[in-house]
């Protein structure tokens, strides 16, 4: 079961043009469990063929805390995505048994920035 995300080096997504829109999806999940790996690598599929969308960040914590930030060109990419309809299922599917809870915040970004360590040289 290898995932991409191990081969390559973590990094985030990084910093765009302005304005451009987040939207940040924190969850906590349920017990169960069935399905959901599945559905949301086919979510993570789906969504890049979404025109605007620009990627996507997720951490989860120890005590079990999500979040997936989406990062979007503008608002008609995210009303796309929103409104797909395998992307609705799917949400549905999460409220009747995936998560305990979750938050929505969709926010327009106005400033970006980033940083990255210059790469050490190799010795040997």
């Amino acid at each position: 079961m290898g995932s991409h995300a191990q081969d390559a080096p973590a990094g985030p997504v990084g910093p765009y043009e302005p304005p451009y829109y987040v939207a940040v999806f924190t969850t906590v999940r349920t017990q169960e469990q069935s399905g959901y790996g599945e559905t949301n690598a086919r979510m993570e599929e789906l969504v890049k063929d979404v025109p605007g969308y620009l990627g996507m960040d997720h951490a989860q914590t120890p005590g079990g805390l999500g979040i997936t930030v989406g990062y979007f060109r503008d608002a008609e990419a995210l009303t796309e995505w929103r409104t797909h309809a395998e992307h609705r299922a799917a949400q549905k599917r999460g409220r009747a048994e995936w998560y305990r809870s979750y938050t929505l915040h969709v926010a327009k970004v106005e400033r970006s920035s980033g940083f990255t360590r210059a790469q050490e040289p190799s010795t040997g």
